[in-house]
C-alpha cells in the first residue's frame, strides 16, 4: 500500500468495504461504524469478550431492566459476580462486597446469578464461534480465543469480515453483544478487546504493538494483578514503556521467569498458540457462609467435608496434585491462601485434610471467617508414573477406604456415608463452590 493510499476499510454494521476518507458515512448501509486498518485483512488471531455477560442476559430477558443499574451478585453476603455498565458508572465492579456495591448505587436492581441459564447462553454463543474456526480456546464461560487463519478460503471473506458477521450475528440470534480485538497473538488480541466495549471492535497491528502499548500502565499486562503492580510501580515501571526500556537480564534477576515474560508481553511479543485444549492448574472446593464463622471445631469439619469434595474430583478425572491450598477469607474481605508442598503426590481426601488443618489451626487463631476453601494443584496426569510414588506406603490403606467410600455415595448419594469430623453443627452456607484451575499462559 503506498504512502498516500487509504488504509482497508470495513463495516460493522453491514460488512461493506467502503473506500472514501475517514468519517465519512459508509455508502451502502449509511451508518458510521467504520473500522480502518493498515493491517485489517492480515491478522488472525482474535480475543471475543461477551459484554457484561450476566447482566446482559438478566436484561434480556427482562426489558424493564434495559435503563436501569443492574447488579447479579449473592445477596447482601455476597459479592458482585456482574455489573451492567450503567451500574460501572457508580464504582460497582465484579467481586466488590455487595454491601459496598449497594452502598455506591443503592436503586440498583440485585439478581441472584441463574448459572444455568448463563451456561446456555455461553453454549450458544460458543457454537457461533465455531462456525467460524473449530479453533477455539475458551478463557472463561464469556470470552474465547480464536484463530481464524486458513479459513478466508472457507467463509470467501476476510477474518476481519467474518468476526464482523459474527459480532452481528450473536446480538442478532442470541440478543446480547461482544467485543472483539483482532490482531497478530493472543496478548494484543486480548488487550485491544478491551479498547472499546461495549459492542466494540479494535485492532492491534503488529508494526504499531509497541507504540500501542508504551502508554498503558504495567497492570494492563495479562497476569499481572494487584501486588506484582504494586511491586513493579515500586521499582520505578508505572507505564508498559518503562517495561520496554528495561533490559530482559534485569527484570529476570528481580522477578524471575515472570520478568522475561514481562519482557517479551511489554513489547508485544506473545508466543503462545491458541489451543482448544486448556491445561487444568488445580482442583479446589470452597465454601462461603451466611454468618462469620469462628469456632475452630466447626471449621475443621466444613475443612473435611471440601477436602472430600475436592478429592472426589480429583479421582473422577485422573488427577494427583503435589501441593494443597487452603483459602481462607475473613469478615473484610481479605484473603488468606496457605499452601503445603507434599513428600509424594496424592489425591487422597486424608491427605488434604492433614495438610490443610494444621495451616488453619495456625492461622484461623480466634479470627472469624466468612468462607474456607482448600485444594490441589501442581497436578499430575499421568496416573501410571505417579502410582509407584503414589501408593508405595500407607496410603495403599486410605486408597482402598476411600475407593470404597466414594463408591457407596456414587451408588446411594453423597450423605450414604460420613466420618465422625463430618457430624459437627454444620452452618447455614451461602454457596459451596468446586473450581478448576486452567492454564492461562
Amino acid at each position: 500500500m503506498s504512502e498516500n493510499a487509504e488504509p482497508p476499510a470495513l463495516c460493522l454494521d453491514c460488512g461493506a468495504r467502503p473506500n472514501q476518507r475517514p468519517g465519512n458515512a459508509c455508502p451502502a448501509c449509511g451508518r458510521r461504524r467504520i473500522i480502518r486498518h493498515a493491517e485489517l485483512d492480515s491478522l488472525t488471531i482474535a480475543h471475543i469478550d461477551c459484554d457484561a455477560f450476566y447482566a446482559s442476559i438478566e436484561k434480556r430477558d427482562d426489558p424493564s431492566l434495559a435503563d436501569l443499574p443492574v447488579i447479579v451478585g449473592g445477596g447482601v453476603r455476597g459479592v458482585v459476580t456482574t455489573a451492567c455498565y450503567i451500574a460501572r458508572t457508580y464504582g460497582v465492579r465484579s467481586a466488590m462486597p455487595m454491601f459496598k456495591a449497594l452502598k455506591a448505587c443503592p436503586d440498583a436492581a440485585v439478581i441472584k446469578p441463574n448459572f444455568a441459564k448463563y451456561s446456555s447462553v455461553a453454549r450458544d454463543v460458543r457454537r457461533l464461534m465455531e462456525k467460524l474456526t473449530p479453533i477455539v480456546e475458551p478463557v472463561s464461560i464469556d470470552e474465547a480465543f480464536l484463530d481464524l487463519a486458513g479459513t478466508s478460503r472457507v467463509h470467501r471473506k476476510t477474518p476481519a469480515s467474518a468476526l464482523a458477521g459474527l459480532q452481528r450475528e450473536i446480538k442478532d440470534e442470541i440478543g446480547i453483544t461482544v467485543s472483539i480485538g483482532l490482531s497478530c497473538n493472543k496478548f494484543l488480541a486480548k488487550t485491544a478487546s478491551d479498547f472499546d466495549k461495549p459492542n466494540g471492535f479494535s485492532i492491534i497491528g503488529a508494526a504499531e504493538a509497541k507504540s500501542v502499548l508504551a502508554k498503558l500502565p504495567v497492570s494492563a499486562i495479562w497476569g499481572v494483578g494487584a501486588v506484582l503492580a504494586r511491586n513493579l510501580n515500586a521499582d520505578g515501571y508505572m507505564t508498559i514503556a518503562d517495561l520496554q526500556r528495561a533490559e530482559p537480564s534485569a527484570l529476570a534477576r528481580r522477578f524471575g521467569e515472570i520478568g522475561l515474560r514481562l519482557s517479551d508481553l511489554s513489547n508485544g511479543r506473545d508466543r503462545r498458540r491458541v489451543s482448544t485444549s486448556r491445561e487444568t492448574k488445580s482442583v479446589s472446593s470452597e465454601t462461603t457462609f451466611n454468618t462469620d464463622l469462628s469456632d475452630p471445631d466447626e471449621l475443621r469439619s466444613i475443612l473435611w467435608r471440601l477436602a472430600e469434595r475436592t478429592s472426589a474430583r480429583m479421582k473422577e478425572k485422573g488427577f494427583v496434585g503435589r501441593v494443597v491450598t487452603l483459602k481462607l477469607k475473613t469478615a473484610d474481605f481479605k484473603t488468606i491462601t496457605r499452601r503445603q508442598t507434599l513428600q509424594k503426590p496424592s489425591n487422597l481426601a486424608r491427605v488434604a485434610y492433614d495438610a490443610a488443618a494444621p495451616m488453619l489451626a495456625e492461622t484461623a487463631k480466634g479470627r472469624s471467617y466468612r468462607l474456607i476453601g482448600v485444594g490441589y494443584s501442581d497436578l499430575l496426569t499421568d496416573w501410571n508414573e505417579a502410582q509407584n510414588d503414589l501408593f508405595g506406603s500407607g496410603d495403599d490403606r486410605l486408597r482402598r477406604e476411600e475407593g470404597a467410600i466414594d463408591a457407596i455415595r456414587r451408588k446411594f448419594g453423597d450423605d450414604a456415608i460420613a466420618l465422625g469430623r463430618s457430624y459437627a453443627k454444620k452452618p447455614v452456607v451461602l454457596r459451596t463452590k468446586d473450581n478448576d484451575g486452567e492454564n492461562d499462559e
